[in-house]
């Protein structure tokens, strides 16, 4: 596009969009912006455009330079499609390795095909509320907690259940280790019991919480799990001593949830406090405070990049922060009622939301979109 302008008795400036782009990508270089995000490279064009040609030419022609200089590097995340269920709010998301796959859990747990919406298959057996769904590593199995006191695993290919875990409370949460041998699960217990799959007995339990814990998660590289609680803190422990290395104190309410990031170097945290806060797991400091979240923090999830944080809440928005500064990139709206979990893409391109108004949405970047 070349914007064309008259000043000084009618002198023509012919700005060409690979001499903007050379200039555009310094500035970049220079102020250390982390390239993709759109409201970034919105701010390095404007920046540049109003203060070299911003006399030369109109506004319209320089939103329409915007809009045309934008690439398919450029993210953005907007609602890709809806998912309905059959009248049931959605308590867990999560999606395959692959990501063609979506596991949803209401009261029943159902498997999505990504590409074409379509529901692929239904597994029934749970007496109540199913909380969390999980696939294996192999994603062979899908592990799911519920209300019934029972967490119980599906074999995928041939649909049917092929284990029952007899608990004594409701189950919160449930995931399992790298290695697929073990599985932890939440409840309002104060301790968190580790499963052997094969046998399905409980090989220990880590012990320090003085309130229920709503989540728990193993570290990628399976030597750590770290849980969150009512008791307002977060645990890390030694996977092999079932010792509390850290104990992570500063939310002002519950702990909904805390997620490790992918270098298992620092832990994200949401709370009923509205705020979300990361933490460096070696030192057990906190490193940022994010607020923004008019409502409860229900779920926060890391980008694979672990340069980016996924948030969802009962304000109906999901809203994607930078983890460097914590200023907000992007907030994404049309849920409309409380979103009660969210996952991400392992190619960090799609967003996946589950709501109390009866859908799922999937949500798409720029980059995913012009493929």
């Amino acid at each position: 596009m070349n914007i064309t302008t008259n000043r000084n008795e009618n002198m023509a400036l012919v700005v060409s969009e690979k001499g903007v782009n050379t200039v555009i990508r310094h500035w970049i270089r220079v102020l250390n912006v982390k390239v993709g995000w759109i409201h970034d490279f919105d701010k390095v064009v404007f920046n540049y455009v109003k203060r070299s040609i911003c006399k030369l030419c109109s506004e319209s022609q320089l939103k329409e330079f915007l809009m045309s200089t934008h690439s398919k590097q450029t993210r953005y995340f907007k609602l890709l499609k809806t998912l309905q269920t059959q009248g049931a709010a959605v308590r867990s998301v999560k999606f395959s390795a692959d990501g063609r796959t979506i596991v949803s859990s209401e009261r029943v747990i159902r498997l999505w095909d990504v590409a074409s919406g379509n529901i692929i298959q239904t597994f029934s057996g749970h007496s109540g509320s199913i909380n969390a769904v999980k696939f294996s590593p192999d994603e062979n199995i899908i592990a799911s907690g519920a209300d019934d006191n029972t967490i119980r695993l599906w074999d995928v290919k041939s649909k049917h259940e092929v284990a029952k875990i007899q608990g004594e409370v409701y189950t919160w949460d449930v995931n399992f280790s790298p290695d697929g041998k073990y599985l932890v699960s939440s409840s309002s217990q104060n301790r968190i019991p580790l499963w052997d799959l094969k046998s399905g007995s409980i090989v220990g339990s880590f012990i320090g919480h003085s309130g229920g814990i709503n989540n728990v998660q193993f570290s990628s590289d399976g030597q750590m799990i770290v849980s969150s609680s009512l008791d307002k803190t977060i645990g890390i422990w030694d996977v092999h001593s079932r010792e509390r290395l850290k104990e992570l104190i500063g939310h002002n309410d519950m702990v909904i949830r805390a997620e490790f990031s992918p270098d298992n170097r620092f832990v994200v945290s949401c709370s009923s406090d509205r705020t979300i806060r990361i933490w460096n797991v070696g030192s057990g400091k906190e490193v940022k405070k994010i607020e923004g979240h008019s409502g409860i923090i229900s779920a926060v999830k890391y980008f694979p990049d672990g340069n980016t944080i996924a948030s969802c809440s009962s304000d109906k928005t999901i809203r994607l922060w930078d983890v460097k500064s914590g200023r907000e990139i992007q907030k994404l709206e049309g849920h409309f009622r409380w979103i009660t979990g969210i996952d991400i893409s392992s190619d960090g391109h799609t967003i996946v939301s589950g709501s109390s108004d009866f859908t799922i949405r999937l949500w798409s970047d720029s980059i995913s979109s012009n493929k």
